[in-house]
């Protein structure tokens, strides 16, 4: 964690003069937005892009010799380098656009899992995993009659990397894991996985939904084969993010959907692919999307990264030292490595309640299981509150979450 002492020189008054959804009251109060780990606000400058390119581009891209095709085309396919120089990917060929982190994990499952996954064969995920990590595994292994093997998560909600070790033999075939866990805000050793992993030729998939927005991530360095995450946690649009994928892998993987686009040449009986990664984008895409996740691409660069994760670590850090304050407060996680994620419970107040009663006073918070019924059925528990933090947050907001907190316990009690 960052040191409290520590100035950055972030300044999140001048960042959020950019964001119009937070310059809002909700039920009188002004709105303090902590569910960031379930989808971020999205700047001016990425709202004018989605404007602009259905007022002044608007058209299909790669099939069209006319002005508007072609300015389409180059821009989405702008956006496609924007994101591969963002994780260093090693050519934007590697980067397929998807809707989103879910469907790109389910087209790997679907599409090199169904291919190169047989029966007897073994998959490694871990307990933390959202769901979106788990239930296309959980398909692929009874369709082909593979086994999943699970890394455990001990009371810190820190990965048991000795008992991955234990785990991991012959048999394991591939293995998917989440970067950052969106329950204990976990930054997983994925580096010392991937290692162990490629010195038997084992691949490794990363679900970067909770990693991608909040830390610099670099894919050559991590070595991970794919990697998946989604636009609308990292300032852009919902229905867009994307895959990486190695080069080698999206070669040798079949299509996972066929229609347009995604073709060469078509007979009646038969048809050939296209060239990488449009092989894999079947039918009209998320043009929009994609130009205007760039543009939150070209925002967050302009931030930096490192300093992003920085501000956050003193978010975090802060954050976590004044829920100290309070007898009641049980946290869930509590990582050496962790992002700005806190999932916590109030005595017995159910989160529910509590996001309730948050909420009448202009505080966005999560409730539930967060897409990770394992970890809850572990823990004992049915839900937790979870408040998570972006570049927008600030001090001063936390310290009235803490004060609502506070005043939450003599309600409830």
């Amino acid at each position: 964690m960052a040191d409290l002492n520590h100035t950055s020189p972030f300044d999140p008054m001048h960042i959020r003069n950019d964001f119009p959804v937070l310059h809002q009251q909700v039920h009188g109060k002004p709105l303090i937005y902590f569910d960031n780990a379930a989808t971020t606000q999205k700047p001016q400058q990425v709202i004018d892009a989605l404007v602009r390119y259905y007022t002044h581009d608007n058209a299909n891209v790669h099939r069209a010799i006319h002005t508007l095709g072609e300015r389409a085309t180059l821009l989405y396919e702008e956006a496609r380098q924007k994101v591969a120089r963002f994780i260093n990917a090693a050519h934007s060929r590697e980067i397929v656009f998807t809707r989103g982190t879910t469907e790109a994990i389910n087209l790997v499952a679907r599409s090199w899992g169904e291919a190169f996954i047989k029966k007897g064969d073994e998959i490694i995920v871990s307990e933390m995993e959202h769901h979106s990590n788990l239930i296309p595994w959980q398909l692929l292994a009874e369709k082909v009659g593979a086994t999943l093997r699970f890394i455990p998560f001990d009371e810190n909600g820190v990965l048991d990397v000795s008992a991955f070790e234990s785990i991991f033999n012959e048999r394991t075939r591939f293995i998917a894991i989440t970067h950052t866990s969106n329950v204990f805000g976990t930054i997983n050793p994925v580096k010392k996985i991937i290692a162990q992993a490629h010195a038997h030729d084992v691949p490794v998939l990363l679900d970067g939904a909770q990693s991608v927005p909040h830390l610099p991530v670099d894919v050559q360095q991590l070595d991970c084969d794919f990697l998946a995450f989604s636009g609308h946690k990292m300032l852009a649009p919902t229905g867009i993010g994307c895959l990486y994928a190695k080069e080698k892998y999206l070669q040798e993987m079949p299509p996972y959907q066929g229609g347009g686009e995604m073709i060469r040449s078509v007979w009646l009986d038969r048809a050939t692919w296209n060239d990488i990664p449009y092989k894999f984008e079947a039918g009209t895409p998320n043009i929009s999307g994609a130009i205007a996740l760039g543009t939150a691409v070209d925002y967050l660069q302009a931030l930096g990264m490192k300093s992003v994760t920085l501000y956050e670590q003193e978010l975090t850090t802060y954050a976590l030292k004044r829920l100290q304050e309070i007898d009641e407060i049980t946290v869930y996680g509590n990582a050496p490595e962790r992002g700005a994620v806190i999932s916590f419970n109030l005595g017995s107040v159910h989160p529910h309640d509590l996001s309730h009663f948050l909420d009448q006073q202009g505080i966005a918070v999560r409730a539930g299981h967060h897409c990770a019924q394992p970890i809850m059925r572990k823990l004992n528990i049915a839900a937790t509150t979870r408040a998570s933090f972006y570049v927008y947050n600030t001090r001063a907001e936390i310290d009235f979450f803490i004060d609502q907190l506070k005043e939450a316990v003599r309600f409830f009690t």
